[in-house]
Order: structure tokens, then C-alpha cells, then sequence
């Protein structure tokens, strides 16, 4: 089910339903054509594109991050051509719901980004992550050079090292490839629409799970965004 569905049905059995226009609209109404980036930044910027199930969800994280520039929900990971939320979240692609990240490494480095990613994600589930399932939803660090492929094996190797789980890590790590940002209405939506936001992520067991796995630690040793 369409997540936007999804959150509106969760907010009718709440007695929210009379607050919220229905998504299917808003969907129509927002849809704007995707954009294709092949990664390249503005100068003295970089960027970052990690896969954590719903990029809704991945965004708050980093926009919290001194240094992060920019969040864009998009698709990455995929051959087939012109990736939309439609195709995607069917399983109809190869792709992983994305987000990519411009940031400052002045300000934040590659590696804060990855210790932010990994506290955000459940790194032990194929092809989830909560109530999200199949390859799209699946976990994955796209690195755009060979220091940040560096970086991100580095980084799982030592989170398999620390011997916190007792499952295997099956997060990969690859290179980014092409990214198209997803249509218009996903972008920043946990601001745009705070309400729906909120019962998708604690519909979904989001937070529970981050906390099981990572307790304090949980989003990256920040709060949670409050609405």
C-alpha cells in the first residue's frame, strides 16, 4: 500500500481523518518530473546517498546535522531508466529508496554521515527495513569515490568487529551509480505534512526497532524529531 494510504488510514482509525485531505490528491496535485544527478556537487561541497527504507525517514537525521546543506529523497541503485515512486515502490526496479545528502566536510565528515546512517537503519534485515518490505526498502551505502567506498567498507568492518549482533550485517555497499530525486511531494515530508508523518513512523516500529538495536544510540545520539 501506498504509504501516504497508509499513514491517512492509521490517522482515520485515530479519529485524525477530518484534519487530512486524502493522499491519492495530494499525490496528483504535487507530481512534478524527476531529476537526474549524476553526483556532481556544488565546489566545496560533497555529497552522501545512503538506503534506509523509507527516505521519508531518513531525512530528519541529517537535516539535524551541523554541515548537511541538503536532504533529497530520491531513487539509487537501479539500471532501468526514469525510476518513479510508483515503479520503485511496486518492485518494479532495482532501485533502493535513497537519500542523498550535500554537506560540508568542513563542517561534518564522511565518517560522522556513517555513524548517523548506521543508527538510523536495521542493518541485520534483507530486503526490509520495519514494515517496508522488498528490495527497494533494502539497506545500502552508494559511495560516489573510492575514499568513500573506503570509508563505508571501514565502517562496516567495524561495526562486525564490535560483535554487537549476533546476526550478520547484510547492508551493502556499492557505488552510487545514478540518482533521480523522487517527485516533488516526498521531498522534506515529514515537515510538509507533520501529522501523517508522525503515525507512519510509530505505525511503522520504527523507533522501537532503532532502540532494540542500538539503544541510546538510536538515531545517531540524537532525539528523535518531535511534532
Amino acid at each position: 500500500m501506498n504509504r501516504s494510504l497508509w499513514a491517512v488510514a492509521v490517522l482515520a482509525a485515530l479519529s485524525f481523518a477530518v484534519f487530512l485531505l486524502p493522499a491519492c490528491a495530494e499525490s496528483e496535485q504535487a507530481k512534478s518530473i524527476p531529476v537526474v544527478s549524476t553526483g556532481s556537487s556544488a565546489e566545496g561541497l560533497s555529497k552522501a546517498t545512503f538506503a534506509g527504507g523509507c527516505f521519508w525517514c531518513m531525512e530528519p537525521p541529517f537535516d539535524k546535522l551541523d554541515g548537511v546543506v541538503s536532504t533529497t529523497s530520491g531513487y539509487a541503485g537501479g539500471a532501468e531508466p526514469n525510476p518513479t515512486y510508483e515503479s520503485v515502490s511496486a518492485g518494479r526496479t532495482s532501485h533502493a529508496e535513497v537519500v542523498q545528502i550535500v554537506f560540508d566536510s568542513e563542517k561534518v565528515s564522511y565518517e560522522e554521515l556513517l555513524h548517523v546512517f548506521w543508527r538510523n537503519v536495521d542493518p541485520l534485515t534483507p530486503d526490509r527495513q520495519f514494515c517496508d518490505g522488498g528490495r527497494q526498502y533494502r539497506t545500502a551505502i552508494f559511495a560516489h569515490d573510492a575514499e568513500q567506498l573506503a570509508a563505508a567498507i571501514a565502517s562496516r568492518g567495524a561495526l562486525i568487529s564490535e560483535g554487537r549482533f549476533d546476526q550478520p550485517i547484510v547492508t551493502e555497499v556499492a557505488e552510487v551509480g545514478t540518482f533521480t530525486a523522487a517527485e516533488s511531494y516526498h521531498q522534506d515530508y515529514y515537515q510538509r505534512n507533520p501529522i501523517r508523518y508522525k503515525y507512519y513512523r510509530g505505525g511503522c516500529g520504527r523507533d522501537k526497532r532503532l532502540e532494540a538495536l542500538w539503544g541510546s544510540e538510536a538515531g545517531g545520539g540524537m532525539a528523535a524529531p518531535q511534532f
